[in-house]
């Protein structure tokens, strides 16, 4: 059997449809019933090129045309060499259909009748191609005028092959031709063996995490929207496995992003969303590494003006990274976005500029297919397109569908005289003019661009309301007319606007009100028959809620994408999505407004705040006070508890210490009011929080010892939803060390032993560094340096691993202040400035005070003198300032340290009996040793033996525990040298 494709009638797309028919026809054969012991095969051999067609030939139904030439004896031997049911190519077929389907190369055989080898490919089936770029009817006007940047970017392919990664920039105006010059790099490259990765951002996902990388992983798999979840997860399985990826983090990670369920296939990873943030943009860099490792890679990430910041972040990274692989980045994006990458060594910048007018009339030959078009309209044309691309092809089939020139073979004349405004001035009224003479299919234009730029046969004919085979004809109109291009066959195809000014004009030519109706009907069909969109993409129908009218429901959608990206650590998305939100609220009638939703946005914004601004973020405080007013205006004292929680936390990290212990105090009044124990309870955890970072020991200890019920499971729970720490291990630690510094050392060791215990058996990172932060500081009271060493090292390990920026702070200082005290003071000194560093950049000011003492101590013990006393004089602004006193006995202990190193011993003594006179307030006794040791030790030195063995013993005998700790055992020793 013989078929001709592109005779009696010609299209453009002739290559694609003879392979599509081919692989049906394998298909149809496999399917036909002819029997148990019978089996029907077929063989296909396609071949494209000139043929000449004479006359009638034969008599019935065996009548054909004549065709001379020597593609049908091509087509014929190609099909004698196929295997049974494959479909074989020549390379003239394979170079039209490019990349629109899979192949598998067969080499280059001998054929009967050609003097050369032929290159021959088996056709495995359709390609899920990325982009309507693939999709090679876009690829009709050859590119002109851009042979150096084409040359440039064959070059650097070259380059990479070597080993040597590359980037290049291409940026220019809406319609120049950016992403043409990508998809001819990938034309070019077709033969040469390569990966090709394509990312697309979308204007309408600006706020969407990851939107580009999670669109071309879907596609990459190959996902379906029957698959069963397990069908969908074996499917990322094999994905991930070509990139020699570990399996056992990245499915866990990529799953979550792809909303694909686990099950119990993989151990749940405990991460906060940062660290999953982090971890996540980690494999999908790590996969990049381990596909660069098997063949070169050819990445494109397009319109980037519109991307998110979680994508630009990985992006930034792929960028660093790409330097040291086989890998060729090229990333297209409009003049309005600065790149941070130029001037790097591996990066090259393509700024495509407009064609000159040569070029122009070179362009128009080629769009009409070589006809001349009368010289008037050729000038306008040429004047009025400013050598954009787009607008000169758009503009050119603008006016030959116009109906204003008749076909006279090798030209186009005009049927009268030609009016100036025939010619659309812009492209936008050329797309309109396009659009009007389409009336009967305009519609679906419309249903398409509300949609997006993208959009699937499936969607669209839900969401049309009008028979199948109505939209199936109108689209088919659409394509045809190039607005529109298709991927794949219905049910299955998908659409893309040819460029996003396509999609404009389109949506542009609805009121209103008919605007509001179709988003109305894409919200409702999402809504009730495609689950899963509206699960993965809330941001979306919140965009079709919003056009549609349907505020409450918008703002609840909103609500879902802000909680959704917090969950992925994607924060500044969040605060977008939130504040989008909160500004659709704004704009509704008072008595209509969902006020729930209101105070449900502000207390996800507010940590959304935390997180994207640092804690101290005066926004931050904003956000609070405007949630905390609204919950007590609509009476929600179940919404008040983490309010005030949070605002706690907010002054306590800023040090406002005296603000903080009214909102404890508060929570404590609205436990009490309820009968909410959890709150209450929680309350005095918080309470004797601040009281203890105000130096009230005592007053401290009390409370921290209400907070017993903690350990009870409903009451755990509760708090759990609030507290970001488990807030009996919590307060357990912080009871520890309050405990330890009043000189109950024993007690405190132990109650510090069991807070860990508690934190590492629940599996919660953040608990358990909370908790080793006070592990160290007991260690460091109890003079037990080597455990605070360890443990130390062991928080900055668990902080960096899990992206705790305030821990890292702390347990890089307990880590320089125990090397200071095991003598490693250099190395020491090093740690605190760091320290101190990280703390500052988290917004922290708690912990200030003590951390300039640490790091003044060192600087004593080294003899920067004047370095420690500058940290000394702004540790005293910060107490007096702060009210933040736990570490006052040991600022004027170390006065008193630096003033001995001097030579003024009068001053230091001074100071040494200001320290007493603090640890004697705060009966911080744990403190007071450390000064009465320092006195006895100064007067020892002075000959004054007996005034320093009183005070020792004195000091000594306060104490009825701690006795085998070093602290003690040191002092012991020296009273005993005394005696």
């Amino acid at each position: 059997m013989l078929a001709y494709f592109g005779y009696p009638r010609a299209d453009e797309d002739d290559a694609e449809r003879a392979v599509c028919a081919g692989l049906a026809l394998v298909a149809a054969v496999a399917g036909l019933d002819v029997g148990p012991s019978a089996r029907l095969r077929v063989r296909v051999g396609i071949a494209t090129g000139l043929v000449i067609v004479g006359d009638l030939i034969g008599e019935g139904a065996s009548q054909e045309h004549g065709v001379v030439g020597e593609t049908p004896n091509l087509a014929s031997r190609l099909q004698a060499l196929a295997e049974p049911d494959t479909v074989v190519i020549d390379g003239s077929t394979r170079r039209l259909v490019g990349g629109l389907f899979e192949y598998l190369a067969l080499g280059s055989v001998s054929i009967t009748g050609f003097s050369d080898p032929v290159p021959v490919w088996r056709v495995i089936g359709a390609n899920a191609v990325d982009s309507r770029f693939e999709a090679l009817r876009v690829a009709r006007t050859p590119l002109l005028g851009r042979d150096e940047e084409i040359e440039l970017l064959m070059r650097r392919w070259q380059q990479i092959k070597r080993g040597d990664g590359s980037v290049v920039l291409i940026s220019g105006e809406p319609g120049i031709g950016k992403s043409r010059l990508a998809e001819t790099v990938l034309e070019r490259l077709s033969d040469d063996p390569h990966i090709r990765l394509r990312r697309f951002c979308s204007p309408h996902h600006q706020d969407s995490a990851l939107f580009p990388t999670i669109s071309q992983l879907e596609r990459a798999a190959g996902f379906r929207r029957e698959d069963t979840d397990r069908q969908r997860l074996d499917k990322l399985e094999a994905l991930l496995a070509e990139s020699d990826a570990d399996l056992g983090e990245a499915v866990p990670l990529i799953a979550d992003l792809l909303s694909v369920p686990i099950g119990n296939g993989y151990p749940p990873l405990s991460l906060t969303p940062q660290k999953r943030k982090e971890k996540t943009l980690g494999v999908l860099l790590a996969q990049l590494e381990g596909l660069a490792a098997r063949r070169p890679v050819l990445m494109v990430f397009e319109d980037v003006h519109w991307i998110d910041p979680t994508s630009l972040d990985l992006l930034d990274r792929i960028v660093d990274r790409v330097a040291t692989l086989r890998v060729l980045l090229i990333i297209t994006f409009r003049p309005e976005f600065a790149p941070a990458w130029i001037g790097r060594s591996h990066v090259t910048l393509i700024s495509l500029s407009r064609l000159p007018h040569r070029q122009r009339a070179e362009m128009i030959m080629r769009v009409t297919g070589g006809k001349t078009l009368p010289q008037e309209i050729v000038k306008g044309i040429i004047d009025r397109t400013d050598g954009i691309p787009l607008f000169i092809e758009e503009l050119i089939k603008a006016v030959i569908e116009s109906g204003m020139l008749a076909d006279a073979g090798d030209r186009f004349d005009a049927r009268g005289p030609v009016p100036r405004l025939a010619i659309p001035t812009s492209l936008h009224a050329s797309l309109l003019a396009r659009l009007d003479r389409l009336a009967p299919v305009r519609e679906m234009a419309q249903i398409g661009a509300a949609l997006g730029r993208s959009f699937s046969h499936e969607l669209i004919s839900a969401v049309a309301a009008m028979p199948q085979q109505q939209v199936d004809g109108a689209l088919a109109r659409l394509v045809d007319a190039e607005l529109v291009f298709q991927r794949g066959t219905p049910p299955e195809a998908e659409y893309t606007f040819k460029h996003a000014l396509v999609q404009d004009a389109a949506y542009s030519t609805m009121l209103r009100g008919r605007r509001q109706q179709i988003h109305a009907r894409v919200a409702t069909t999402l809504e009730s028959q495609f689950p899963e969109i509206v699960a993965a993409q809330p941001e979306l129908m919140a965009h079709h809620c919003t056009e549609a009218g349907f505020n409450e429901k918008a703002v609840g959608y909103r609500l879902k994408a802000g909680q959704q990206a917090v969950a992925r650590s994607a924060m500044t998305e969040a605060v977008a999505q939130l504040r989008r939100g909160l500004e659709l609220l704004a704009n509704m009638p008072e008595e209509s407004r969902p006020v729930q939703h209101e105070l449900d946005l502000q207390i996800a914004l507010g940590r959304a705040l935390m997180a994207a601004r640092g804690y101290s973020a005066p926004a931050v405080a904003d956000t609070l006070v405007s949630a905390r007013a609204l919950a007590e205006r609509l009476d929600r004292p179940d919404r008040l508890a983490p309010l005030l929680y949070s605002q706690w936390g907010f002054h306590m990290v800023r040090a406002e210490h005296e603000l903080a212990v009214s909102l404890a105090e508060q929570m404590e009044k609205l436990g009490e009011t309820r009968k909410d124990q959890a709150t209450l309870l929680l309350g005095h955890y918080i309470h004797g929080a601040s009281c203890y970072f105000r130096g009230e020991f005592v007053t401290a200890r009390g409370l921290l010892e209400l907070r017993d019920g903690l350990r009870d499971p409903a009451a755990r729970a509760i708090c759990a939803t609030i507290a970001v720490a488990d807030p009996h291990a919590a307060s357990l630690g912080h009871l520890a060390l309050t405990l330890a510094l009043l000189g109950h050392i024993d007690q405190g060791c132990a109650r510090v032993d069991e807070a860990l215990s508690e934190a590492r058996s629940l599996d919660h990172p953040f608990t358990v560094a909370f908790v080793l932060s006070k592990v160290c500081a007991v260690e460091a009271a109890a003079g037990l340096s080597h455990d605070a060493r360890r443990h130390a090292e062991e928080l900055v390990a668990l902080s960096n691993e899990h992206g705790f920026p305030l821990w890292l702070g702390v347990g890089l200082l307990q880590h320089g202040r125990s090397l200071t005290t095991l003598g490693q003071v250099q190395d020491g000194l090093a740690l605190l400035a760091r320290g101190l560093s990280v703390l500052r950049a988290a917004g922290a000011v708690v912990h200030t005070p003590r951390a300039l003492c640490f790091l003044a101590e060192a600087h004593v013990k080294v003899g920067h003198l004047q370095e420690g006393q500058n940290c000394l004089a702004e540790a005293a602004q910060l107490i007096e300032t702060t009210r933040e006193r736990c570490g006052e006995v040991e600022l004027h202990r170390l006065r008193a340290d630096m003033m001995n190193a001097r030579g003024d011993q009068a001053a230091a003594e001074q100071n040494y009996h200001r320290a007493l006179a603090a640890a004697e307030r705060q009966s911080a006794k744990t403190f007071g040793l450390r000064a009465a040791t320092s006195l006895a030790r100064l007067w020892l030195k002075q000959g004054r033996c007996t005034e320093a063995r009183d005070l020792l013993a004195l000091v000594h005998g306060s104490f009825t525990e701690g006795f085998d700790t070093p602290v003690l055992r040191d002092v012991k020793a020296l009273l005993d040298q005394l005696a």
